[in-house]
């Protein structure tokens, strides 16, 4: 074959591309390894998924996520650093570098994904848009809102939800915007709003911490899909993978009957082939990631499988006591699933 210079140039180009994406593309998982710690956004305070306890330390399903992340990459889950966000503060944070990734109750919708520059790793909770009302109100259903006023977060999916639902059903509203959850709550606790709207997860959290939970309910209407999970920066293949592949680990280990105090047993003598995969016995996934072969291993016996993760932040063994529902794995009456490790 033979070449003219145009097609040397352009050639050349392709290479100069391919070298500029390579090089790109193990950045982040560098910085993280030479800092010593992960950057992990988070919400500024949120039960379940991420607040800070009476010590200081921050808890939650979206906090274990990213001390599952740090465990793969660090054999150290406490190799990371919390940064609370805002709504309005969380997308910038993550592109301008501020931080890692965003592990902050945050919807996968396509404008986020395809035009901030952002990737969405993996759902790590299904949930939807409900609403939270005073018994004494006597509502039933959204569909008896008219003329009510509603609490809602700034800079959410759920403005547009509202948007969406209540015009083509010719119910008028009024809403009241707030920058934080706490202000929200707050707001409908003072009387501000006849009823408080957000991800069914965080009105279960915000009940907590009203003065007189058991004087609300939350009504059973979801009026959207919410799929949360973490987020990264585009151009970054290997660090989506390990963000991704670090959640994916966890769904794996729960549906092969792995946890975090059997770990050591299952890889000293794996009962099959695919727990022998997933820790680590077999195969070279962890060097395809650029982390150690153990990367499975070391997350799951610091932080555990995504069943024991969600049991201590949301589930049964939480305050929060929420079913696993939608979020139980696939062969359990759920649609929590993930790609097998092979």
């Amino acid at each position: 074959m033979r070449y003219n210079n145009k097609t040397l140039l352009s050639l050349s180009a392709a290479a100069l591309c391919v070298g500029m994406v390579s090089s790109a593309s193990a950045a982040t998982l560098d910085e993280v390894q030479e800092r010593g710690e992960l950057r992990c956004g988070v919400n500024v305070g949120l039960s379940g998924f991420s607040s800070p306890d009476q010590d200081g330390t921050w808890q939650g399903l979206d906090v274990e996520t990213c001390r599952g992340i740090a465990a793969a990459i660090f054999d150290d889950p406490e190799a990371v650093s919390f940064t609370p966000l805002t709504a309005k503060e969380r997308f910038t944070a993550l592109q301008s570098g501020e931080i890692d990734v965003l592990s902050r109750n945050t919807t996968w919708t396509a404008t986020r994904d395809n035009s901030l520059g952002l990737n969405f790793t993996a759902t790590t909770f299904y949930d939807g848009q409900g609403f939270m009302v005073a018994k004494d109100l006597g509502v039933e259903s959204p569909d008896e809102f008219d003329g009510a006023s509603i609490c809602i977060q700034s800079g959410t999916t759920h403005e547009l939800n509202l948007a969406d639902y209540f015009p083509s059903r010719g119910i008028e509203i009024q809403t009241v915007t707030f920058d934080t959850p706490d202000q929200t709550a707050q707001g409908f606790a003072s009387g501000r709003c006849d009823i408080l709207t957000s991800d069914t997860s965080q009105l279960s959290a915000l009940r907590l911490q009203l003065p007189e939970p058991d004087s609300v309910e939350i009504l059973e209407t979801l009026i959207s899909k919410e799929p949360l999970g973490p987020v990264v920066r585009q151009g970054d293949d290997q660090w989506l993978d390990i963000v991704q592949w670090s959640i994916f680990a966890m769904v794996n280990a729960e549906e092969l009957g792995v946890n975090s105090d059997n770990v050591d047993d299952m890889q000293a003598d794996p009962p099959n082939p695919q727990v022998a995969r997933l820790l680590g016995v077999d195969g070279d996934y962890g060097e395809q990631l650029g982390l150690e072969n153990d990367w499975a291993y070391n997350l799951i016996s610091h932080v555990g499988n995504y069943g024991e993760v969600f049991a201590s932040t949301v589930g049964e063994d939480s305050p929060m006591q929420i079913s696993r529902g939608v979020n139980a794995l696939w062969n359990e009456g759920g649609i929590l699933y993930a790609p097998p490790v092979r």
